[in-house]
């Protein structure tokens, strides 16, 4: 079955299994809550349905703090997986995540000099530190983005080697800036490594805004270029004798790709893997081709990510949960050492 065939089935199924995984996983929970009861309390958060019918915990706990969680899990999910996708191809590099930029290190260097003793000053002058983390870290991450585009800024253009080599020295530095603020703020440690894990716990609807707007400024730019990112696949040379300015686009679809991974990072905190496993595995069943790769990378990564904040927040007990980005990397690992054991990295 040729790649085109295959797109035409996996991706409505996993379209299916998109919209299945919202109320299942708002009904997933250590409080259980019978579907009737999740339907109703989703309906009622959306405006559906009239808030009085329904009990004020069940609209509290599915309305306000699952569905909210749900939804920041298939947006971060599937940015990162479009994320990972668009730099693998523009770089050419089946190593490239949204992270191989220093974007991650740039956002929880931001997010550290917020948490490692910002806060109280935020805190005394009555500010609120959650949106300042998230500010700081989206801050962090463009910041650290256009050191790397600096560094790796050669005979007028974008080369791709220098780029990831410029990444790399860049996340390496801020790196030691992290450590060197858990050092000097030892009583901050705990919460620096918690938000560095990623996790979703205690994000809500205000963070929404905080996600929606990058996203929708960095999708446009990939959408509107996903075609380019196929010319790119031929090589920088082929690329310029289509007449693609190869160095433009590039930085474009960087610039795109990085806006989406920084508003992710700035929400959930660092969480790895997603843009690395997914796209690798979808580009097994639905080809090199980028259209329908964006595509099912958005609806994989969500479904993902939701799934495995489900398994963070229900496998321990006691109302205790585990960090997401820990889950993800216990899911990742495994598959990026197979990809390597096979030798599909070359």
């Amino acid at each position: 079955m040729g790649a085109m065939n295959r797109a035409g089935l996996l991706l409505p199924a996993a379209v299916l299994i998109w919209l299945a995984s919202v109320p299942l996983a708002c009904w997933a929970g250590p409080l259980p809550f019978s579907l009737t009861e999740v339907w109703q309390g989703m309906l009622a958060r959306c405006g559906l349905m009239d808030a009085g019918q329904l009990d004020g915990r069940a609209l509290l706990i599915i309305g306000d703090i699952r569905l909210a969680r749900v939804v920041l899990a298939l947006l971060c999910g599937g940015a990162l997986a479009v994320a990972g996708a668009t730099l693998q191809g523009v770089l050419r590099n089946p190593l490239a995540d949204p992270f191989t930029l220093g974007i991650s290190a740039g956002a929880a260097c931001g997010a550290s000099l917020v948490l490692g003793g910002g806060g109280l000053w935020l805190a005394r002058y009555g500010l609120a530190t959650g949106g300042a983390v998230a500010a700081a870290a989206f801050a962090g991450a463009l910041a650290a983005l256009a050191c790397a585009l600096a560094l790796g800024r050669g005979g007028g253009s974008f080369a791709r080697e220098t780029v990831i080599l410029a990444g790399i020295a860049v996340a390496t530095f801020l790196g030691a800036v992290v450590a060197l603020i858990k050092a000097l703020n030892e009583e901050s440690v705990t919460s620096i490594v918690f938000w560095i894990m990623g996790s979703f716990q205690g994000r809500g609807w205000d963070s929404l805004p905080w996600l929606a707007v990058p996203l929708l400024c960095g999708g446009a730019v990939i959408a509107c270029r996903w075609r380019e990112l196929d010319v790119l696949a031929l090589g920088d040379r082929q690329a310029a004798q289509l007449g693609l300015n190869v160095g433009r686009t590039r930085l474009l679809l960087l610039a795109g790709a990085s806006c989406m991974t920084a508003a992710c990072v700035a929400v959930s905190g660092v969480i790895g893997f997603v843009g690395l496993v997914v796209p690798h595995i979808l580009r097994h069943w639905l080809g090199a081709g980028h259209g329908p790769l964006l595509a099912g990378a958005w609806l994989g990564g969500g479904i993902l990510l939701v799934w495995a904040d489900v398994l963070a927040r229900t496998a321990l007990g006691g109302g205790q949960e585990l960090p997401v980005g820990v889950v993800t990397s216990l899911l990742g690992g495994p598959f990026f050492a197979a990809l390597v054991r096979r030798g599909s990295m070359r």
